[in-house]
């Protein structure tokens, strides 16, 4: 499992902004690598779009807390989950987040894998495990991962408080 001091691992994520007449348009594919330099980032990862704690919870908890943890150094909240980018898209625009947060799919859990924190959710198959991560320039600097079934160390609040 990632632990203080790793590094990211790159893994391929995706990401639209831009919307057609009916969906999102194509996404892009990127380096979660690439993505992370020369930045401070606040990574939060959760088991699926359109879900009930990440809906209800989780990513409004980011929107809530976002010029906080920008007024604490953080360049950009990433929300990822095994999903495919039009899916994250589409769920990012419902939760007003297009903009404020990149939603980021890894499809093939990818990333999840490379992390160590996959697992498998009857019914929905493979998944990341709910949890938030800081990554300073590629490293990272704090992980909370959260226990089967549990939203107590993952959220925006929690890491503020980290932030100091």
């Amino acid at each position: 499992m990632i632990k203080i001091g790793d590094a990211l691992p790159d893994a391929t994520l995706t990401e639209t902004t831009e919307f057609g007449d009916a969906c999102p348009l194509p996404p892009k594919k990127l380096s979660a690598a690439e993505m992370a330099k020369g930045k401070k980032v606040v990574i939060f990862g959760l088991p699926g779009a359109y879900t009930p704690t990440c809906s209800g919870k989780h990513v409004p908890g980011y929107l809530a807390n976002l010029d906080a943890l920008r007024g604490k150094g953080v360049d950009e909240v990433w929300c990822v989950a095994v999903n495919d980018g039009f899916v994250m898209a589409a769920w990012g625009k419902d939760q007003h987040a297009i903009g404020k947060i990149r939603m980021l799919g890894d499809g093939s859990a990818e990333l999840a894998k490379k992390l160590g924190l996959e697992t498998d959710i009857p019914g929905m198959g493979t998944r990341v495990r709910r949890f938030s991560m800081l990554v300073d320039n590629g490293v990272v600097k704090q992980v909370n991962v959260e226990e089967a079934g549990k939203f107590e160390v993952s959220n925006a609040e929690t890491m503020l408080t980290q932030l100091g």
